[in-house]
Formats: C-alpha cells, structure tokens, sequence
C-alpha cells in the first residue's frame, strides 16, 4: 500500500510504479545516485582527502549511509534538526557548517553531552566569545572552526585580516576548542567552464591552508582545514594542506550544475513525477498537476546560458524531451511549453499521462516533499520509499 506520509512499518506493494504513484511526488534514480557518488569518492580518494559530505540536500538517513565512509559518519550538516535527527540515526561526527547562534548553543551543548562530536563554525568575536562561555557553563570545550572568507561571496573572516583571525583564535584556543578553519566557494556557482573552476578551488584551497599555516605560526591549533563546494570538489588539481572536502548536491546534482557543467542531465537522479491534467493548444501549454509547491520557485537557470524555467520535462523513464521546459507554474499548476527560442515540437501527452520533472536546484526541491520514491534507471518500478525529514 502506498502511504503520503511515509510509515516505516508499512512496506510498498509489489506492484507499485510509476503509473500507479499519487502524483506530485518526489522521485530517486538510486542508480544515478550511485554513480554521483562514486565519481566523487574515487576523485578524493585519488587526491588523498577525506570526504564530509553534507547532508542538508538528502535529509534522510537512507541516503547518508549510501554517501558516508562510516555509519558514525563524518557529516556536515546546515540545520541543527538535521544534526539532531541524524545523531538519533547514530551519526556521531558532524560539523553545523553555518554561522552558530548563541542561542543555539544549549542545543549544541545538549547534543554533545549525548556523545555526538558535533563542530560549530563562526567568523566574529562575539560568535567565538558566546562558544568560550558556554563551554565554561557546560563544562565542557566546544569545537569551533573559523570560517575563512575564500572570495566575498558570502561569510567568513577575510584572509588579510590577520589581527581578527587570532584574535578568534585566541578566545576558542583558550576558552573552548579550535578545531580548524572551513571555507566555501560560493561564487564556483556562477560557472565560468573549466579554467575559472580551477581558479575557483585553488582559491578556496589557498585560503585555508594559509589561514591555518597563520594560525599555527601564531602557536595555535588548527588540525582539520576544511574546503567545501560541488563545483571545486571536482575540478581541484591540488589539494595539498587540505584535509577534508565538504561536498553535497553532488549526490543528486540539478540543472544549475547541469548549466555550468559539472554534471550532464543525464546525471540528475532527482525529479519530481507530475500528471499532465490539461492543455491550453492555442497557446501551446500542457498542463500539470506539478506546480511549484512540488518544484519549488527557483529558477536558478534565470541566469545561465539556457534558462529551464521551474524544470526540464522528460518522460516517464526519465529521458529528457528536446528543449520542453515548465515554462511557467502556480501553486498547483504547472505549465509545460516549448522553450522560446527553439524549434522543438511539444510532445503528445494526453490528459492522464504522466511526466518527469528534472529541477533547477535539487535542495529546494526536494524540500518541498516528505517522501523520496526510489527506482533504478528506466524501470518504472518503485523499489522503497526513504523518508526525508525538513525542519530547523
């Protein structure tokens, strides 16, 4: 039997596929899945870095063991529900890999105290000055790592401020712990092709490593230097100084890695299954019932070379139409039409059949289900369901 909400206890009929699914619902080609993940693995492995995957893309524990080297871990994760839902799954290394709240601490402190090695990173005084307080409250010494501003993309202390990175330094060494340094390359996104990818990680790499070669200079700690983005994690030719790489969407990939190529379509393993329930011929639109409560608004495509609007239509055994897009979508609605510009014909679906949405950004949509619905390949048979959890 087929539940919305997922029951651990119930299993799927045998019978269960693609034609007999509730439709939105979220789909996972496993064999894809597995590819992704083992291209990246082999990578690393071949450099001689570990892998931290974040997990904040899959939020399930069914993926996280496919993705991890250890049942314990090692993990990111971007939510503190996360950490708490994956250490209840028995995860027991994990960095929260976004800036720490003082408020959040007793969380953190509580976790910890249950065992679970769990790392904070911050980038202020005030940050590093709250995790030395609530260490000595709790007694107990806090990890944090210092997040290192790798290209003023977004967080992070500035590499040339030196002053302000010992200083941090200095509180957590003395107060609490200092586990390291950690830097992201937000802007690896913007694409760039292969060179300025390089460019991208070299820079992420430098970042850290000098940050941490300061650090200790300077008579402090810095075991763990931490980078961490899809797009660098395949492209660095260097990775020396570097001891672990934080990776995610890679597991899924989207359209927007598609579009700045560092995954073909055919990787996405991802897509939401919609049924096609009208059509609008004069104006050339199929419509669905996938609109962006399932998709998720973003159109993070908007601004690459090829614009997928809310989604790249395919059909059932995933493989991608010619240029047939969901051109646009309401909250229930979705609507497929050809991408402007092209001289692609829409394929004929009648009201019934049923479509696969590849998305522009895996994270958003997923977010948007409870359910992943998995199958391998071509086949229209749904092996399981994975819960997936949302949440802060």
């Amino acid at each position: 039997m087929y539940l919305t909400m997922f029951d651990p206890s119930t299993r799927l009929a045998a019978t269960t596929t693609l034609d007999t699914l509730e439709t939105p619902c979220l789909i996972l080609d496993a064999d894809r899945m597995d590819r992704n993940i083992t291209r990246l693995r082999n990578r690393l492995d071949g450099m001689g870095v570990s892998l931290r995957p974040h997990l904040k893309t899959a939020k399930s524990i069914d993926v996280a063991r496919r993705v991890m080297s250890a049942p314990e871990g090692p993990a990111t994760v971007s939510t503190l529900k996360e950490a708490e839902k994956f250490a209840a799954d028995g995860v027991r290394d994990m960095i929260y890999a976004v800036g720490i709240a003082p408020a959040k601490l007793a969380r953190v402190v509580e976790l910890r105290s249950e065992g679970v090695d769990l790392v904070v990173v911050l980038d202020t005084l005030e940050q590093a000055q709250a995790v030395a307080a609530a260490s000595r409250d709790a007694g107990m010494r806090i990890p944090a790592m210092i997040e290192i501003d790798c290209d003023g993309h977004r967080s992070g202390v500035v590499p040339a401020d030196h002053a302000q990175l010992l200083e941090i330094g200095k509180i957590l060494a003395a107060g609490a712990e200092l586990r390291g340094v950690l830097t992201h390359a937000g802007d690896s996104y913007k694409g760039g092709g292969v060179a300025e990818q390089k460019r991208y990680a070299e820079a992420e790499r430098l970042a850290v490593v000098d940050a941490g070669r300061l650090l200790r200079d300077a008579g402090l700690p810095c075991p763990v230097v931490s980078v961490g983005s899809t797009p660098t994690a395949h492209h660095a030719k260097d990775l020396t100084g570097v001891t672990e790489v934080r990776a995610g969407v890679f597991v899924f990939f989207d359209l927007v890695m598609a579009g700045i190529g560092i995954c073909q379509v055919d990787d996405i393993a991802l897509s939401v299954l919609a049924t096609v329930i009208g059509h609008q011929r004069e104006k050339g639109w199929i419509i669905t019932d996938g609109g962006w409560m399932s998709l998720s608004r973003d159109r993070g495509t908007g601004k690459q070379a090829v614009d997928q609007g809310y989604g790249l239509v395919c059909d059932l055994e995933g493989n991608a139409y010619l240029d047939i897009i969901v051109a646009d979508a309401n909250q229930e609605h979705g609507i497929i039409a050809v991408r402007p510009g092209s001289d692609a014909r829409l394929p004929d679906l009648a009201v019934g059949d049923r479509v696969r949405i590849l998305p522009n950004h895996a994270c958003a949509t997923a977010a948007q289900h409870s359910v992943y619905h998995v199958v391998r390949g071509g086949s229209h048979a749904v092996e399981t369901c994975w819960p997936r959890f949302g949440g802060w």
